[in-house]
């Protein structure tokens, strides 16, 4: 049976800290993970059908027009819909407060602005990704549901009535009138915790936003846009491990119909380097602080087995499965847990590493002997494999290469170990990092471009890849440099879709996974950088408000873009996006250090 599912973008983002919930404009939670971002679904109608869960809260008359917006400086949400009988205001958010260790709770506030709303309420939990059918049983003032390690607690001010594994309720709101609703987790095993009232929770939930959003210290270029994605990406982050998703979603697809479904709900070690950038260029230094922590445990270990990816605390072991019983987002099976590519072998994430730990040195954070001996180590290593064939920044699936970037990343870690002035004497050689990163420099030049100067994907092959616009980005080469101009202007007449930016060309490119996919947002931010550290501010502005205009109606993006449907596709919403949204505005922004800039520092 086709399922039908509103257009990704057509979902806002609501966080707590710990996990996140996707909500529709007609008021449906259709996606929500407790008690963190990667465990398994309580609502799971993203990638299935009402039957795999979901809250259903709005207007009886589907003709409602409908607005929304976030509180300012929150991801508190309010959805106002309009009807032939008056206005009502739902008001969403994940209660979060100073008590980091506080209940897994959902908020949701109905407020009637003028005459009488019709409305109604339905509810399905289903655990475990729409799998379990949980035990129900009616309480006062709603019910409880039980299912293996899951239970929920839900509390209304009306009546609910449960018939048929459904929870359900109609009702009116006049103009003044407020009806609350709370959804509770706790692990089955213990005692429900105490009731809540809602409106107390959404005051404090705002509060707690808002006095977050006052640490964010940027007023530079687009500074409106620059906050709101530092706060998404507050949002993506966990606040007891400092670790940050790459998206909140798992299998949402890179296109219609395609099977390139991938679990993001997972921290890389690439996203350190542009993630730290974002957040120490923006004041978000204790964010930044707790990430650059998390990466020195995540890293702990043996460095042959340092990984791409790990869970949010560190967890090595990703095993990626898929689920049959969901028939994906707009029927694009499969759907899928866990992520295969956790033990790929992939040479950038060393640089990755070393840039981060670099961007947090210029930044001012206090350096540390431990830090700089796992980076030690790491570079050990790396001295002696760092020329072996490798899986790529895009976790090919296919055949192994000597990626142009991996190289260049390769370069990245030697190079910022020879700059790094940790004043802890006698433990940096300089002089042999600085050797290995002019043997590393000099394989590139030989090996990674075609005939006409253009830095290509892997060496000796002549298809594309967007990374190399970050060749200028890293410092690999001056910005000026006629290979560099070669490349930008290549990637811009080759690897473009409508003026977007592509990863690269799926048809010229054997990847092991195969099929079509939409144009990357990231890549495109990275245009924006290369053509700003190049002195082509013109272009660069003009590219960035082309993706600012992407954005949808409360400022969020997911990982792909389609220019021809003109609309969104991969996870959502995504870090990288954002990431990128953050870094373009201060590349663009002459009065304030960029992330590039720090990247490049002495």
């Amino acid at each position: 049976m086709t399922q039908t599912h509103p257009p990704i973008e057509d979902y806002a983002y609501l966080a707590d800290g710990r996990s996140g919930a996707l909500v529709s404009s007609k008021g449906s939670i259709d996606w929500l993970c407790f008690p963190r971002f990667d465990s398994p679904s309580t609502f799971a109608r993203l990638l299935g059908d009402a039957n795999n869960g979901h809250w259903t809260l709005g207007p009886v008359d589907a003709s409602a027009s409908t607005k929304r917006w976030y509180i300012e400086d929150s991801l508190v949400l309010c959805t106002e819909h309009t009807t032939a009988s008056g206005t009502v205001r739902v008001t969403d958010s994940m209660a979060i407060a100073d008590d980091a260790d506080a209940p897994h709770r959902v908020v949701r506030v109905v407020e009637g602005q003028s005459g009488v709303v019709e409305m109604n309420t339905e509810i399905r939990v289903r655990f475990d990704y729409g799998s379990i059918m949980p035990w129900v049983q009616n309480t006062e003032r709603g019910f409880t549901a039980v299912g293996g390690p899951d239970a929920v607690e839900f509390d209304a001010d009306i009546k609910m009535t449960s018939e048929d594994f459904v929870t359900h309720a109609d009702f009116s709101v006049a103009a003044g009138e407020r009806i609350g609703f709370v959804l509770t987790w706790s692990p089955s095993h213990d005692e429900y915790p105490a009731r809540a009232d809602a409106a107390a929770l959404l005051d404090e939930t705002t509060n707690w936003w808002q006095q977050w959003s006052q640490h964010i210290n940027y007023s530079g270029a687009y500074a409106a846009e620059a906050k709101s994605s530092l706060i998404t990406l507050k949002g993506l982050s966990h606040r007891h491990t400092g670790g940050f998703v790459a998206a909140a979603t798992t299998s949402l697809p890179e296109w219609i119909g395609g099977h390139r479904n991938w679990d993001y709900r997972y921290t890389w070690l690439r996203d350190a380097s542009f993630t730290l950038g974002a957040l120490l260029t923006t004041g978000c230094t204790n964010e930044a602080t707790k990430f650059r922590d998390w990466l020195v445990r995540a890293l702990a270990g043996d460095p042959e087995k340092v990984q791409i990816m790990y869970g949010l605390a560190g967890e090595r072991r990703l095993p990626e499965a898929e689920l049959p019983w969901l028939s994906g987002y707009q029927n694009s099976p499969p759907v899928r847990i866990g992520n295969g590519a956790w033990d790929q072998l992939q040479i950038d994430i060393y640089g990755e590493v070393a840039d981060a730990l670099h961007i947090a040195q210029q930044a001012g954070m206090e350096a540390d002997s431990e830090s700089w001996q796992v980076q030690t180590a790491m570079l050990e290593w790396l001295e002696g494999n760092w020329d072996t064939p490798d899986d790529g920044i895009w976790e090919s699936r296919g055949e192994r290469a000597r990626h142009t970037y991996s190289q260049v990343m390769a370069w990245v870690a030697f190079d910022r170990a020879a700059r790094t002035n940790l004043g802890i004497e006698g433990t940096v050689d300089k002089d042999r990092w600085r050797a290995a990163a002019h043997r590393v420099h000099t394989s590139v030049t030989d090996n990674g471009l075609r005939s006409d100067g253009v830095f290509t994907q892997s060496f000796g092959e002549d298809p594309l890849d967007a990374s190399a616009l970050l060749i200028p980005v890293v410092g690999f080469l001056p910005p000026d440099d006629e290979r560099v101009i070669a490349t930008i202007n290549a990637i811009d007449r080759e690897l473009t879709n409508d003026g977007l930016v592509n990863r690269y060309s799926v048809d010229h490119s054997d990847d092991g996974v195969g099929g079509e996919e939409g144009t990357f947002l990231l890549c495109s931010f990275w245009m924006v950088e290369a053509l700003a550290v190049s002195g082509r501010k013109a272009e660069a502005t003009e590219l960035y408000e082309r993706l600012l205009s992407l954005r949808n109606d409360v400022g969020l993006l997911a990982e792909e873009y389609d220019p021809i449907a003109k609309r969104h596709l991969g996870n959502f919403p995504q870090a990288f996006s954002h990431v990128g949204m953050v870094n373009g505005a201060t590349a663009l922004c002459e009065h304030s250090v960029s992330h590039s800039e720090m990247r490049r520092a002495q």
